[in-house]
């Protein structure tokens, strides 16, 4: 059984602080798993300090005197990544100009820590459960078996599960990485850890930058508690050291503080559940310019509706009301116009309500069926999404001397996307 003082020892020896619980049982199974040779997923945010367990696990191992490698499999290219973990033989493609052994036959003996395993790519984790099934492995441009005894460790930020349903990773794979599950949370969850790092942090700032370390009052240390931190530890780090070297004054408040803590709203949503299957770029670029007419329409929309609310409390359409809401109907042929307009301009049609039903108890109720007439007056005079669109695009043709490379780099999509758009719109350049 691992006791408190084994796992504050380990704290200690690998610079791990915090006193959080879920913290300490990830140190404690971290510390059984290590002098087996179990595979471990480590599974935590980015930014939550997975390279720390696998470290500890290697130190606590039998395998303590072999080589630690750590790999990130996402920063690895796809044409390479078999040639970097295992090897490959002299001219067995463009630019081998000599044998190179790989990590899995350089670490034999000792641990291998593969961090965003879910990026890898599905020809090399079947090369990889091989390897964790058999200890056997084979070269690039090699038909010859070789043979190793590595531990291996590894991390992702994903949910693999999520991606052995989309059929991006082995599921017999992932049973084989998970026999030992280590869940490190994420910084929001770790309460008052978050201030002790902190602290530790701005500590080690202050003497790097021989100034007198940064304090937070009460309500400082509050609001960065209540914090998010999506880049958890890494931007935690980043903040204390911000304030550190540019904070003249060293006893921070929390007006002070949330200057440098972004807003959690800052990040929008900007993909939608029917859509997150598709990742062309350019479907994404073509997305975000019909974002941007729909958020303009619905500004129009908002607008509108005060007008006609405001119209409904003064009993009707008057004109100080119309020349001061004058910009919406600046681009409608039809439906509205100022009260002068109405002998002479058969198409207005003054709002009028029942005075009896605007003094009745369901008031509220004839105020929206008001309001969602004019909506559909204006859903039938407003232009449509694709005609918007075809606007846009003319419009950057003309700007750019019909130039398509120019007009999509204005318009934020592809020139393949740009290109077909024209051809939708039979558009004559």
């Amino acid at each position: 059984m691992i006791t408190n003082p084994e796992v504050q020892s380990v704290k200690q020896r690998f610079g791990i602080i915090g006193n959080s619980p879920l913290l300490n049982h990830a140190i404690q199974v971290a510390m059984q798993a290590a002098p087996t040779d179990m595979t471990v997923l480590i599974n935590g945010e980015s930014g939550s300090g997975k390279e720390s367990f696998s470290k500890i696990i290697h130190s606590l191992s039998l395998r303590k005197h072999g080589k630690f490698i750590a790999i990130n499999c996402g920063a690895i290219p796809e044409g390479t990544i078999d040639s970097e973990l295992f090897g490959h033989e002299k001219g067995s493609f463009t630019g081998a100009h000599e044998a190179r052994k790989g990590y899995f036959e350089v670490t034999d003996g000792g641990s291998i820590f593969l961090d965003e395993i879910g990026e890898m790519p599905l020809g090399t984790q079947a090369r990889l459960l091989r390897v964790l099934e058999n200890g056997e492995f084979i070269k690039v441009g090699s038909s010859k078996v070789l043979k190793t005894n590595v531990r291996v460790i590894t991390a992702t930020n994903v949910k693999l599960l999520n991606a052995v349903e989309k059929g991006k990773f082995r599921e017999d794979l992932y049973y084989r990485l998970n026999t030992v599950p280590i869940f490190v949370p994420p910084l929001r969850e770790r309460g008052e850890d978050v201030v002790l790092l902190f602290r530790k942090f701005t500590s080690d700032f202050s003497e790097k930058y021989h100034v007198r370390p940064i304090s937070l009052d009460h309500e400082a240390q509050a609001a960065l508690m209540r914090y998010s931190f999506p880049g958890n530890i890494r931007q935690l780090k980043n903040i204390a050291e911000q304030i550190s070297l540019l904070e003249s004054e060293r006893d921070v408040d929390a007006e002070t503080l949330a200057r440098y803590l972004p807003s959690d709203n800052s990040r929008l949503p900007m993909t939608l559940p029917n859509m997150s299957k598709n990742n062309d770029s350019s479907d994404f670029s073509e997305r975000d310019l019909l974002y941007k007419v729909l958020f303009d329409m619905k500004k129009d929309m908002n607008e509108l509706k005060k007008l006609v609310l405001d119209s409904y409390k003064n009993g009707g359409l008057n004109q100080a009301i119309i020349q001061k809401h004058q910009s919406l109907f600046e681009d409608m042929d039809s439906g509205f116009g100022t009260p002068e307009s109405t002998e002479s301009n058969p198409s207005y049609v003054p709002l009028v309500i029942d005075s009896q039903k605007s003094n009745s108890s369901n008031n509220e109720d004839y105020e929206d069926d008001a309001i969602e007439d004019i909506i559909h007056e204006e859903d039938d005079n407003s232009l449509s999404l694709e005609k918007k669109e075809k606007e846009m695009i003319l419009r950057a043709l003309r700007k750019h001397n019909n130039k398509r490379k120019y007009a999509a780099s204005d318009l934020g999509i592809s020139e393949r996307t740009l290109y077909r758009k024209i051809k939708q719109y039979e558009i004559d350049q």
